[in-house]
């Protein structure tokens, strides 16, 4: 996606929108902007799937929120179905948020 430019003899309002464009379009082009957070997802000590709900292959994630002591690592290089879930590894029973793109 990018930043749409509109037609005009205005030689400043082209100016402007080729500099909006210049600064918005890297932003709007970046995967990590276009994610949603999950809130409250439950992992058990283990492996773990979530869905991620993207509707696309999932390209990152991080957790944004976590309510107990663990860690967390993802195994998606051996995920039959990135395009649907994300693989989770948990050191221990725990609640996150977490945001997914």
């Amino acid at each position: 996606m990018a930043l749409p430019k509109f037609q005009t003899d205005d030689q400043a309002s082209s100016a402007l929108q080729s500099t909006w464009a210049a600064a918005l379009d890297p932003l709007l082009q970046n995967p990590a902007t276009k994610g949603s957070v999950l809130s409250s997802v439950p992992l058990t000590t283990g492996a773990n799937v979530v869905n991620h709900k993207l509707g696309r292959k999932l390209q990152g994630w991080s957790i944004v929120r976590q309510r107990s002591a663990g860690t967390v690592y993802d195994t998606q290089d051996t995920n039959p179905r990135p395009e649907l879930s994300l693989a989770l590894v948990a050191s221990a029973n725990m609640l996150v948020d977490l945001y997914v793109f």
